[in-house]
């Protein structure tokens, strides 16, 4: 349902202007974002505010193809710290992170969940799942393309455009 990104030409070399120039107009949510509390928190923070260390440092990329149960997430979790990646998930593959998940997930205190899908929780009910990771303080990644990347430690550097004020 989000609206289709649009492109419009503002200046042409070849029409005769000096420079080319684009502007662009999308939805936030589009692509790779990042969902900040404010996305299904109200007076949550907007991207503006979110520390952007977040964003930036050792992460762990996980496999999974479907739900992730509360055991999945509590071994993936396991893999994460015996590689010293346990503060950024990654999960690569069609996976969905259930209610269940979500709590072990914000119970051992990560502080980014990215994911594959546009969505951490259920298409047609999206919010109870990321009620749990928001009000944890779990910033959410999501839209990422992982399907090259085998699971492992890696150095994520994700910082979100600055678009102050949006959620």
């Amino acid at each position: 349902g989000d609206p289709t990104p649009q492109l419009e030409q503002l200046c042409s070399i070849d029409k005769g202007d000096v420079i080319n120039l684009t502007a662009f107009s999308m939805c936030s949510h589009n692509g790779t974002h990042v969902d900040a509390p404010a996305h299904f928190i109200k007076d949550g923070k907007t991207v503006d505010q979110l520390d952007l260390s977040v964003f930036v440092g050792d992460c762990y990329v996980a496999r999974h193809e479907g739900d992730v149960t509360a055991e999945d997430a509590r071994r993936i979790l396991d893999h994460a710290a015996k590689a010293g990646a346990s503060e950024r998930i990654l999960i690569a593959g069609k996976a969905l992170v259930t209610e269940a998940a979500a709590r072990v997930f914000a119970d051992a205190g990560i502080k980014l969940l990215g994911n594959e899908s546009q969505t951490v929780g259920p298409e047609d009910a999206p919010a109870a799942v990321h009620y749990i990771l928001m009000e944890a303080d779990v910033v959410l990644l999501e839209g990422l393309v992982l399907s090259r990347v085998p699971s492992g430690k890696y150095l994520l550097s994700a910082a979100p455009l600055n678009l102050g004020g949006c959620e």
